[in-house]
């Protein structure tokens, strides 16, 4: 028998969820490398997702605590579906995926963890990248650190 090991995970299991809105609390800190803040625009920031489905899992979210979409104005629509496309690009040239995923979950049955503030997914997608693991156990399989792909990533969005 294989054991994979994921030790990070656990971390996320216990911890206590936040009584705040990280999407709005992270951004106010200094710490954007403990963070996996990557990019700060004027209306909307670029943040790693700290339980990933893939390496390199991005999302996009505004600095204002909005719910869906459509409560986004116009100067943040635009920077928010620009960086979409930057994320999309950097990830192109960094990892080479063979397509992505992109969305946004509008809420908590729509898939939201972050239900009370609305952001854009990007995540890198290759052939393959499902497995045994995500089918049997219901358990996903990240091969990179954050730290490292922070690493990668950092100074290129």
């Amino acid at each position: 028998m294989e054991y994979i090991w994921a030790p990070w995970r656990m971390k996320y299991i216990q911890m206590d969820k936040p009584d705040k809105c990280i999407l709005c609390e992270k951004p106010k800190e200094s710490t954007d490398e403990a963070n996996y803040i990557l990019f700060r625009g004027t209306y909307n920031f670029i943040i790693m997702n700290s339980y990933p489905y893939n390496p390199g899992h991005l999302m996009v979210a505004p600095y204002r605590h909005l719910s869906a979409p459509e409560q986004l104005n116009e100067e943040e629509r635009r920077e928010h579906f620009n960086l979409v496309l930057r994320c999309v690009e950097v990830l192109r040239n960094e990892f080479k995926p063979g397509g992505f995923n992109i969305g946004i979950n509008v809420g908590a049955v729509a898939g939201a963890g972050i239900e009370d503030h609305v952001h854009s997914h990007v995540i890198p997608r290759w052939n393959g990248d499902t497995n045994f693991v995500t089918v049997v156990a219901d358990v996903r399989v990240i091969p990179e650190a954050l730290a490292d792909t922070y690493r990668k990533l950092q100074g290129k969005l």
